[in-house]
């Protein structure tokens, strides 16, 4: 399985939602803000999978700026990114030039039938239509290959993750009539997962410790804000700024995540 392209070469019309795109015009910031994943995460692929991540033909959809598909290599995996986002696109290149790109989505995945192993969506699901994108992994997955879904999603056990969310439920309900806390992570709601697949569901807890600045940074990236506008957003996280400075006086947030892993095995 091998497909490359540059992110430079124009690609055939995306299918993906104007604001899964809204990513390109924040591709820097996201690369350098949005948080990765804990090797626990991929521990637990591999033991659902029922096999090593080294030497897995893998495709990563909606890979982004590459966040999980260096982890994926890094681990062994034979991966190919998937990103519509030219944006997005160019900053997963420069980051992981080794690593072969072909631009599109999900809904139309430009591979062979039965020739991965594995298929991945790291926080790029939701950005789907599954009544086009399950069909099309079950069509591209070998027998016995799997697909795995997963999302960080703040972790709302923390009191102060929601304090926050409560926060960001009032700011988006007073600016945009809707309470999207997409901010915090996208929870998985089950009923969105691709028909037909016997799914088993881990929670992977973990933190990270990051500068107030890019917490904020973090924040800022997620599509909730970038298509609101920059006025009222940075207003949300000017105010954040100065809620949290005397909550870390030493400048550093500790970030508190649950992956949530949805994996099924063809």
């Amino acid at each position: 399985m091998t497909a490359t392209d540059s992110p430079q070469r124009t690609p055939r019309p995306s299918s993906t939602p104007p604001r899964a795109l809204s990513f390109d015009r924040a591709a820097a910031q996201y690369a350098a803000a949005r948080p990765g994943y804990p090797a626990a995460l991929f521990d637990a692929v591999e033991q659902l999978a029922g096999r090593p991540l080294r030497g897995a033909r893998t495709i990563d959809v909606g890979a982004g700026t590459g966040i999980s598909t260096g982890r994926l290599y890094d681990r062994g995996a034979q991966v190919v990114a998937v990103e519509p986002g030219p944006g997005m696109a160019a900053e997963l290149h420069r980051a992981l030039p080794h690593v072969p790109l072909v631009r599109g989505d999900g809904n139309a995945l430009p591979f062979a039938t039965a020739s991965a192993d594995l298929i991945t969506y790291a926080q790029s699901w939701h950005w789907t239509d599954p009544d086009r994108s399950a069909p099309e992994a079950r069509r591209v997955l070998r027998p016995g290959g799997a697909l795995a879904l997963w999302w960080n999603v703040a972790d709302p056990a923390v009191p102060r993750v929601a304090e926050q969310d409560a926060r960001l439920r009032r700011f988006f309900l007073d600016e945009a009539g809707a309470e999207d806390t997409s901010a915090h992570g996208s929870p998985l709601r089950h009923r969105d997962l691709p028909p037909g697949l016997d799914f088993v569901h881990r929670r992977v807890p973990w933190t990270r410790p990051v500068p107030l600045a890019t917490h904020l940074a973090n924040l800022g990236s997620h599509s909730a804000f970038l298509v609101l506008g920059e006025g009222p957003a940075r207003r949300f996280l000017d105010e954040e700024r100065e809620h949290l400075a005397p909550l870390f006086p030493d400048g550093t947030v500790e970030e508190a995540y649950v992956v949530d892993l949805c994996l099924a095995v063809r």
